[in-house]
C-alpha cells in the first residue's frame, strides 16, 4: 500500500531546482532535472541532516552536515560518510499537479544491491586488513562491485566496525550511549558473506609471498589485499608516562578507560592542541571536569589553519571552562602509582588525575615487509592507490598523489579513509578508477560546527570571508595562484558548493575573492 500525495506544482519549479515535501510522515526532497521530476528520501543516512539545506549540481546532492552525497535520480550513495542509499520514489504528473507515492514500508534508508559470494564462480580470496572506515567502506563496495569471492576482515579489537569520530565527541561527553556507535550489526556482515574475523593481530605481511602471519601463528593467503590499518596513538615520551591514567584516544576501549578514570571534578591534562586534544578538552569539560590543554606553540592550530582561526576555538574553549597553557612542554609526569601531576618544562606544576596525549598518530604498517616504507612510515600509492601488485592502501597509512597537484599526500581524515576503501575496492573488483575525491573534515563542539574542505599543508595567504572572531566565515588558503582548502563556520550550505566546485575544479580564484564576498551557490548553479 503507497502513500501518495500532491506535493508540488509543475511551475514551482525551474530545471535544477529542489524542494523539501512531505508525503505522509516521510521526508522527500523533490527535484528537477532536464525537465523531469525525481524524487528521493530527503533525509542524510549518516546523521540525519536535511539533503534540502545543502547543494545540488546535475544529478548530485550534498548534505550540509558532513558532505554526504547522493543521486538525485536513483537514491544511490556517491560520497560518504554514510553508508546506505536513500529510497527512490515514483513521481507522476497530472496537469499542473506533481504526484510522489510512497510504500508504506519504503523506510529512510536502503542498502544498495550487493553480490553474494560464488566460489563456483569466484575462487579468489581478498582480504583486509583493518576495519576502520577504509576496511568497512572497501567490503561494502567490492560486494556492490559484483564481487563474488570470499571477502576477509581482520583486525586486532574485540568488537565490529563502530562510529570512531564519535569518541572524541558525544561518546566521551556522554550525550550518544555506545549502542549508537555501531556503523553495522552482525547480521548485516552475514547476509553479505562478509567474514570478520575478530582479535587477529597480524604481526608479518609478506607482500611477495602474498601471506599474513597473525599473532596466535596462524597464516592467511591472498590473492588481493587492501591494507586499511589506520594510525597508532603516539605516546608521550617523558618520565612517568608509564604511569596509570596516561591515556591516548584512538580506540572504542581508549574512551571507555578515559570515562571510567573521568569522575566528576577531577582534573585532567591535554598535551597538544590537535583536534583529537581539542575535541577531548571539550567533552570532558562538560562532564564537569577542570581542563587544561598544554601546547608548545602560541596558538591553537595555528600550522594547520592559521592564527585567527586557532584563537578562535580556544576563546570557545575557556568560555566553557578549559585552560590553556601555550608556548609550554612537559618535562615529566609524577605520581606514585597514578598520574598525580604533569611538570612543565619551566618547573610549574599541574595538578592531574589524567592526562591525555593527542599529539598525533604513527602509520600502523611495521608488520609490512617487501615493499619500501616512507620516513614516517607511510605507504605510498599510485593515483589508484596501488602499492604494489595485488596489494592496495586506504586511509591513514596511505601517501597519495594529490590530483590537482600532483604532491604526494597523506591525510588523517575519517571520510578520506572511506573514500579511499571506496575507490581501493573498485580497482580490487577490476576497474580503473582514479583517486580524484575532494578530502573533508568536520569539527562540532561546544555549539561550533567547523567544516574543512580540501587540503593545504601550507599556503601564501589566507583570504577570508567574514571574521573568525565573530565564529560564522569562510577562510581561503591559497598557494600560488590556487585555493588548495577551504574552511568555514555556521556557512554549511555554502561549504556543500564549495565541495562540488572544488571536485569539478572551479572555484573561484584568489583575485576574485580578494575583490569581495562570492556568492557559491550562485557560482554552483552557474558553472
Amino acid at each position: 500500500m503507497a502513500v501518495a500525495a500532491v506535493v508540488a506544482k509543475v511551475h514551482e519549479f525551474k530545471d535544477g531546482d529542489m524542494k523539501e515535501v512531505k508525503v505522509g510522515e516521510t521526508t522527500v526532497l523533490l527535484a528537477r532535472l532536464k525537465g523531469k521530476f525525481h524524487a528521493i528520501g530527503g533525509i542524510c543516512t549518516h546523521y540525519g541532516g536535511n539533503l534540502a539545506e545543502g547543494s545540488c549540481k546535475g544529478d548530485r546532492v550534498y548534505c550540509p552536515w558532513h558532505m554526504s552525497a547522493f543521486n538525485l535520480v536513483t537514491g544511490d550513495l556517491e560520497e560518504p560518510p554514510a553508508l546506505d542509499a536513500v529510497p527512490r520514489f515514483e513521481v507522476r504528473l497530472e496537469g499542473e499537479d506533481v504526484i510522489v507515492s510512497v510504500p508504506e514500508a519504503a523506510g529512510d534508508r536502503r542498502t544498495q544491491a550487493m553480490a553474494q559470494r560464488n566460489a563456483a564462480v569466484d575462487p579468489r580470496t581478498f582480504i583486509i586488513l583493518g576495519t576502520g572506515a577504509a576496511g568497512l567502506a572497501a567490503a561494502e563496495t567490492l560486494r556492490q562491485d559484483g564481487f563474488q569471492g570470499r571477502v576477509v576482515l581482520l583486525t586486532q579489537e574485540d568488537r565490529l566496525p563502530y562510529d570512531r569520530p564519535d569518541l572524541s565527541k558525544g561518546y566521551l561527553e556522554g550525550a550518544n550511549p555506545q549502542e549508537n556507535l555501531w556503523l553495522r550489526p552482525p547480521e548485516f556482515f552475514a547476509a553479505h558473506d562478509l567474514e570478520v574475523l575478530l582479535e587477529k593481530k597480524a604481526t608479518q605481511v609478506d607482500a611477495a609471498a602474498k601471506t599474513i602471519t597473525l599473532a596466535d601463528g596462524a597464516t592467511m593467503k591472498y590473492d588481493a589485499l587492501l591494507l586499511a590499518t589506520g594510525g597508532s596513538a603516539r605516546r608521550l615520551e617523558v618520565p612517568g608516562a608509564e604511569l596509570a591514567n596516561v591515556f591516548t584516544l584512538r580506540s572504542l576501549a581508549d574512551a571507555g578507560a578515559i570515562i571510567a578514570a573521568a569522575g566528576k571534578g577531577a582534573q585532567a591534562v591535554i598535551v597538544g592542541a590537535s583536534f583529537i586534544g581539542m575535541e577531548t578538552a571539550g567533552s570532558l569539560s562538560k562532564r564537569g571536569l577542570k581542563v587544561t590543554v598544554v601546547a608548545p606553540g602560541p596558538v591553537p592550530f595555528q600550522r594547520i589553519l592559521g592564527p585567527e582561526i586557532g584563537r578562535m576555538w580556544q576563546q570557545v574553549l575557556e568560555e566553557n571552562g578549559v585552560s590553556f597553557r601555550l608556548n609550554a612542554r612537559v618535562a615529566r609526569l609524577e605520581g606514585r602509582e597514578r598520574v598525580e601531576a604533569v611538570i612543565l618544562e619551566n618547573g610549574d606544576r599541574l595538578p592531574a588525575d589524567l592526562v591525555l596525549a593527542g599529539v598525533g598518530v604513527k602509520p600502523a604498517t611495521d608488520m609490512l615487509q617487501g615493499v619500501p616504507l616512507n620516513p614516517d612510515g607511510s605507504l605510498t600509492v599510485d593515483q589508484y592507490l596501488q602499492a604494489a601488485p595485488d596489494l592496495y592502501a586506504a586511509g591513514d597509512i596511505a601517501r597519495f598523489p594529490d590530483w590537482r597537484t600532483g604532491e604526494p599526500t597523506r591525510i588523517e581524515h575519517w571520510r578520506l579513509a572511506l573514500q579511499h576503501g571506496r575507490v581501493a575496492a573498485h580497482n580490487l573488483a577490476g576497474k580503473k578508477v582514479p583517486f580524484r575525491d575532494v578530502p573533508f573534515f568536520w569539527s562540532e563542539r561546544l555549539d561550533i560546527f567547523f567544516q574543512y574542505v580540501g587540503h593545504a599543508s601550507d599556503w601564501d595567504e589566507i583570504i577570508y570571508q567574514g571574521d573568525p572572531a565573530s565564529r560564522k566565515f569562510l577562510a581561503f588558503y591559497v598557494k600560488g595562484k590556487r585555493v588548495l582548502a577551504v574552511a568555514g563556520c555556521q556557512h554549511e550550505r555554502e561549504m556543500t558548493a564549495v565541495t562540488e566546485l572544488m571536485r569539478l575544479d572551479r572555484l573561484p580564484s584568489p583575485e576574485e575573492l580578494r575583490r569581495g564576498p562570492v556568492d557559491f551557490l550562485q557560482r554552483l548553479r552557474e558553472s
